[in-house]
C-alpha cells in the first residue's frame, strides 16, 4: 500500500460513456477533483475518454455476451450451475488481472468505483474490484447510486453469497457515498455500513449562457414546427421513468400538433417497455420524437451535432414523472437551465429534494386535471414562468452546488491521510 500523499484517482464502471446518470456524476466528480490538482484515470467496459488516461475492457461491460448470459443464469432463478460458478471465476480472474494493469499503468494511489459495488449489472467486476482492494488495501471510495435491493428483478437470484461478497464490499479502506438519505439508512440498516451522502449535483456557480433568444436547430432537425411546443423528457426509455404520465400531458394539452421529444434510448433493460410507450403514444395521438442519435455527452460529442444542454436550451417544458429515481439529475439539470419542470413526487424527491422550497409542477402517480391547469398556467404567464425558474436556480446554487460537492468529497480523501 503506497504512503505517498493521494494524486492519482481510478475511476472504475462497467460504463463511462454517454449520458446516463453515473456516466454524468463521473464527469462532475473528476471536475471537481481535476481542479483541485488531482489526475483522474478511467477504466470501463465502454469507455469515451481519451486512451491516454483510460484503460478498455470489454468484459468489463454490462452488455458484454458473456455478462449477459450469466446474468439470465443467475437472476430471476434460485440455484446456479457449477458450470456457471466457474465462469464467473474465470471472468473475476481476467478483470483482476486488468485492474492490477490499470493500477501501475497510471500509478493509482485512490480508486473510485462508480455503482460497480452496488447494483450487480456485472457480478464478476464487482467480485475483481472488491478481492483488488482487498489484497492491496487502496484507499477507496465506493459511489453508490442504486443497490439491488431497490430494483425487483435482482430480488429473486441464485448469486446471493456475491451480492453478499461484493454489492457493497465492507473492507477497512473503503468509505461508502450515497446519493440519497433513504440510501444512507438502509445502508447502515441492512449493513451496517457507516456513509456519507453527496447529492448530485451541478455547476450552479457558473451562470448558464444567455439563451432567450437561442436559435434552437436542434428543433429545426426534428421538424418542429415554430408553434409547436418543445416538450423534453430527458431520460432513457426504461419503465420506472413511467413515460406513459409524459405521453398522457401532452395528449391532455390538446395541442395541434402533439408531440414528446425523448433525448436517451432504451437503456439496460430491453425493448419491450419502449415498444409499449410507441403503441401507447399512438393510441393517445402523441408523436415520439427519439433525439438520442443526435445527442452527444458534453464533453465528447463525436459525430453527434447536438448535446444535451441544447436540448434543454430548446425545450418549453420538461416532463419528469419517475416512479422511482436514485436522485435525479434531470430535476437539477432542468432548474440549471431555467425551464418549468413536471414531476413526479417519488420517494427520495419527497425526503431529498422537495423540502427545499422548489417551485414545481407535481404529480402524485396519475396526472390530474388540476396538472394540466397548472402548466398551462406556466406556460401562458410568462411573468409567473420567470419568477419560478428564478427561484429555483437560487435554490439548487444553495444545495446542489459543485461546492457542496467539493467540501464533502475532500473531506474523505481526507481521511486517508
Amino acid at each position: 500500500m503506497k504512503t505517498r500523499p493521494i494524486r492519482n484517482i481510478g475511476f472504475i464502471s462497467t460504463r463511462i460513456a454517454g449520458t446516463d446518470g453515473v456516466s454524468l456524476e463521473i464527469e462532475k466528480w473528476a471536475d471537481i477533483l481535476t481542479r483541485n490538482r488531482f489526475n483522474c484515470f478511467y477504466f470501463a467496459g465502454e469507455i469515451d475518454r481519451n486512451a491516454d488516461i483510460s484503460l478498455h475492457l470489454d468484459i468489463a461491460h454490462f452488455e458484454h455476451p458473456e455478462i449477459e448470459k450469466l446474468n439470465d443464469d443467475l437472476l430471476g432463478k434460485t440455484r446456479r450451475s457449477r458450470e456457471t460458478s466457474g465462469t464467473i471465476q474465470k471472468l473475476k480472474e481476467k478483470i483482476k488481472s486488468a485492474l492490477y494493469h490499470f493500477y501501475h499503468k497510471f500509478d493509482i494511489d485512490l480508486i473510485i468505483p462508480e455503482n460497480a459495488l452496488t447494483i450487480p449489472m456485472n457480478i464478476p467486476l464487482g467480485l475483481a474490484i472488491t478481492e483488488f482492494i482487498a489484497e492491496t488495501g487502496i484507499p477507496t471510495i465506493a459511489h453508490h447510486h442504486d443497490f439491488y435491493w431497490e430494483r425487483d428483478r435482482f430480488l429473486i437470484n441464485s448469486c446471493q453469497d456475491y451480492l453478499d461478497k461484493a454489492f457493497p464490499a465492507d473492507l477497512t479502506s473503503i468509505r461508502h457515498v450515497v446519493i440519497n438519505s433513504l440510501a444512507s439508512k438502509q445502508l447502515s440498516h441492512r449493513l451496517g455500513i457507516s456513509n456519507t451522502i453527496i447529492p448530485n449535483v451541478f455547476d450552479f456557480a457558473k451562470e448558464p449562457e444567455e439563451f432567450e433568444e437561442y436559435n434552437c436547430e436542434l428543433r429545426k432537425q426534428i421538424h418542429l414546427g415554430r408553434d409547436d411546443l418543445f416538450i423534453l423528457q430527458p431520460t432513457r426509455v426504461i419503465s420506472r421513468k413511467w413515460i406513459e404520465r409524459s405521453i398522457e400531458i401532452v395528449h391532455n394539452l390538446n395541442l395541434k400538433d402533439p408531440a414528446l421529444i425523448i433525448s436517451h434510448a432504451t437503456g439496460d433493460e430491453g425493448d419491450e417497455y419502449y415498444r409499449r410507450i410507441m403503441e401507447y403514444a399512438q393510441k393517445m395521438g402523441v408523436k415520439i420524437i427519439a433525439i438520442d442519435h443526435l445527442i452527444g455527452s458534453s464533453k465528447i460529442k463525436n459525430h453527434k451535432k447536438f448535446t444535451i444542454s441544447d436540448a434543454y436550451k430548446c425545450a418549453d417544458l420538461v416532463t419528469y414523472p419517475s416512479g422511482y429515481e436514485g436522485f435525479g439529475n434531470a430535476f437539477l439539470e432542468t432548474l440549471y437551465y431555467h425551464k418549468p419542470i413536471v414531476v413526479n413526487r417519488y420517494s427520495i424527491y419527497i425526503a431529498d429534494i422537495e423540502p427545499k422550497g422548489f417551485d414545481v409542477i407535481t404529480l402524485d402517480g396519475v396526472v390530474t386535471a388540476q396538472t394540466v391547469d397548472k402548466i398551462r398556467q406556466v406556460l401562458k404567464d410568462e411573468e409567473y414562468r420567470r419568477k419560478m425558474v428564478k427561484r429555483n436556480y437560487h435554490l439548487a446554487k444553495k444545495f446542489f452546488s459543485y461546492e457542496i460537492l467539493e467540501k464533502r468529497l475532500l473531506y474523505i480523501i481526507s481521511t486517508f491521510d
